[in-house]
């Protein structure tokens, strides 16, 4: 009798135990974040700031206060890239401001980036958003979840940078969120956390998904070393890329102050970019037939994704202070010419020559510079 006393004393405690647990949240930290934002309010957001005065203050910004210089078609082409796709990738040589520009612009919205810093083991979501123990009936909070979390409460815009992007293979762990992102409509870009519900699970929380906001940017780094991975087509397509690949000389600037800027607003003057200015009908037709051209010499073409992105970014790249052709030099020389990469490189070498010339007919000798030095480094590696 006393030793079953015992045993029912022991499952009693247990169960009890038990009863505890099911009580406390099984998301501490984002159930924190709901108390918190009981107390939040948005308000004090700049909203007559032109997306050119966001491109001359931010690189005066970067360079006052963290003595960060940037060229300025470098801070429109990362603008306007902003503009087109909610996924950035930023390339070039170690030490030239890639991870630095991305913090500087938190900074400068007066929201601090996050940083990410990917891990080479990463081969799934989970690895960036968290996972549930069973063990411990406790949900693996990560910097990302919280990130998206406080988003979904708040009209901030919101920088994530993905350091080092491809020391993992980015379409594995990254993967849902790219198709997430391609999604028309923000509300359906929702990810799934957790295969349950329960009473106590944070409010934001709907059926075991958080939606991905749209006053969220992914910013990837990216070197290309041997330490590394290749990125594939698939990541290239979807995201805007920013070529970093010198420094900028010093210049001196007078005090700047940070500009607290709501993604919708950034969104409503994108928006007003791309009915002010359109690519012309000329510069329609040339990047027209460099499709065909492509096409037939080197089985490379690119859809209507592309096409929907190079009209987006030169409208809004001319409304941050540049001009048509440097837009369109710039995303064809990324986007496009980039393709030719995964061609036969004896076949490219050959090739090249009657493209160069091509361009040349098309817009005038050396109108295009960033595609005659695409192409020129594309020659050098063969």
């Amino acid at each position: 009798k006393t030793e079953n006393d015992k045993i029912q004393k022991l499952e009693e405690s247990l169960a009890d135990n038990k009863a505890q647990e099911d009580i406390k949240p099984r998301f501490y930290m984002l159930s924190e974040i709901d108390k918190s934002m009981k107390l939040h309010y948005d308000n004090g957001f700049n909203n007559t700031i032109s997306l050119n005065s966001i491109c001359e203050s931010f690189r005066d910004f970067a360079a006052n206060k963290l003595k960060l210089y940037y060229d300025i078609s470098d801070i429109r082409s990362f603008i306007a890239g902003m503009a087109v796709s909610h996924f950035i990738l930023m390339q070039g040589m170690s030490g030239t401001g890639k991870t630095s520009l991305a913090y500087a612009f938190g900074q400068y919205l007066g929201n601090e980036s996050v940083i990410i810093p990917i891990q080479p083991m990463w081969k799934e979501s989970s690895d960036m958003i968290g996972y549930y123990n069973e063990f411990t009936n406790r949900f693996n909070e990560t910097n990302m979840l919280k990130t998206l979390y406080v988003a979904n409460y708040t009209k901030d815009m919101y920088i994530v940078v993905l350091d080092e992007i491809n020391i993992a293979r980015v379409e594995y762990y990254f993967a849902e969120f790219l198709s997430l992102l391609e999604l028309p409509d923000s509300e359906d870009r929702k990810i799934r956390i957790i295969s349950d519900q329960k009473d106590n699970d944070p409010k934001k929380l709907k059926n075991g998904e958080i939606k991905i906001p749209k006053n969220v940017w992914f910013i990837g780094t990216a070197n290309n070393d041997d330490s590394t991975f290749a990125i594939s087509d698939k990541v290239y397509d979807r995201a805007m890329i920013i070529n970093l690949d010198k420094k900028a000389e010093r210049f001196n600037v007078p005090d700047s102050q940070s500009v607290r800027i709501s993604g919708e607003y950034f969104d409503k003057i994108v928006a007003h970019a791309v009915t002010e200015y359109s690519i012309t009908d000329r510069n329609r037709r040339r990047i027209m037939r460099l499709d065909e051209y492509l096409r037939t010499n080197f089985h490379v073409s690119f859809g209507n994704r592309i096409m929907r992105q190079l009209e987006k970014y030169v409208s809004v790249y001319i409304e941050c202070g540049g001009n048509e052709i440097d837009a369109i030099d710039d995303i064809v020389s990324k986007k496009i010419l980039r393709k030719l990469e995964s061609q036969n490189p004896v076949y490219i070498k050959n090739a090249l020559p009657g493209l160069y010339e091509f361009i040349d007919e098309l817009y005038g000798e050396n109108v295009l510079p960033r595609c005659r030095e695409y192409l020129k480094r594309i020659e050098l590696s063969v």
